[in-house]
């Protein structure tokens, strides 16, 4: 029988930097004191990996001394981890702590492990690497944009899904095309079984977008106060290198370009310290939008509209008064 995850957990969700983290322990609290308790599981796709801290913001050590935490540190950032391990090893966890009379709450902000829980997955073709290299080399050459009217010629239905300027899941909808013969979308419409927000207990954190932008520039800066760049080097270190999907992590990504351009016996790299920050600024400011458009895609958030002053116990205290 499928395990129905919209029914038998909880979520709390959001754009990066939106406050999630702090939600989540207050709401394990509150979940606690009425009996049972909660535990938490990560909804983070970059915190599955070992040594990405900083930079993913992962729960520390007394956030998770305060409740337990569970799906964080499971590959080393060398590997990859897909959507669908994601997906079972999320299944697993969740039907023990609830065998242990818990309820599991799932804090992060990964849209597409959102989605693959509350409507089941599609795994698609296996990655055809040698395929997506070229379709990359494409985006280069011609632009994201060129690529989203290419999609729309072959498949409208995913292109009017998709972001024009998403180019990792344009990519994916083309190389998946090209493989099958087929639109992503047909394959997909088996797993597209929504349900209204009132039989789900899924709360997104929406903040107004100067808050918002505020919060994410002042997380950035607290990363790099905290060692960002030294972590990376770290991982990098004695000839080891980052997989694809955590090389292509915001913040990371950016920092390596840094270290590979940094500035060698006096000659000025081609990016600086700041410049660095602005681009990691930058990039997180577009993750934030595209995840917000993902989470108005899907029919079983509900929105929590967040002030800027207001504390993550007050928010918690609404979440719970609205789940009834």
């Amino acid at each position: 029988m499928t395990f129905d995850f919209a029914t038998n957990c909880w979520f709390v969700t959001g754009a990066t930097a939106s406050g999630k983290t702090a939600v989540g322990l207050e709401i394990a609290e509150r979940l606690a004191a009425s009996g049972g308790g909660a535990e938490i599981l990560s909804l983070d796709s970059m915190a599955v990996y070992r040594g990405m801290d900083i930079g993913t913001a992962k729960p520390g050590p007394a956030e998770q001394a305060h409740t337990p935490h569970h799906l964080i540190d499971l590959r080393d950032p060398d590997q990859e981890f897909s959507v669908a391990e994601y997906r079972d090893a999320a299944e697993t966890v969740a039907r023990d702590v609830l065998a242990r009379g818990k309820t599991p709450l799932f804090v992060g902000g990964t849209p597409m492990y959102l989605k693959c829980l509350l409507r089941g997955l599609f795994e698609g073709p296996g990655a055809d690497w040698s395929l997506r290299h070229d379709l990359e080399a494409e985006l280069l050459q011609f632009g994201v944009a060129a690529l989203h009217e290419r999609l729309a010629l072959v498949d409208p239905v995913a292109a009017s899904n998709i972001h024009r300027n998403d180019a990792r899941r344009i990519v994916r909808a083309l190389e998946v095309f090209r493989t099958t013969g087929q639109p992503i979308s047909h394959q997909q419409l088996e797993f597209e079984d929504a349900r209204p927000a009132s039989e789900c207990h899924v709360f997104v954190l929406r903040r107004d977008r100067a808050d918002q932008h505020a919060r994410i520039e002042a997380r950035v800066d607290e990363m790099m106060a905290e060692g960002l760049v030294n972590e990376v080097r770290g991982l990098t270190a004695n000839g080891r290198t980052l997989g694809r999907s955590a090389a292509q992590a915001v913040g990371y990504r950016e920092v390596l370009d840094y270290l590979s351009h940094a500035p060698q016996d006096g000659i000025a790299g081609e990016f600086d310290l700041p410049k660095t920050i602005e681009r990691i600024q930058a990039r997180t400011r577009r993750f934030a939008k595209r995840q917000a458009t993902w989470f108005r895609s899907l029919s079983e958030c509900r929105f929590i509209d967040v002030a800027a002053d207001e504390s993550a116990s007050q928010i918690a205290d609404r979440i719970v008064s609205e789940a009834g």
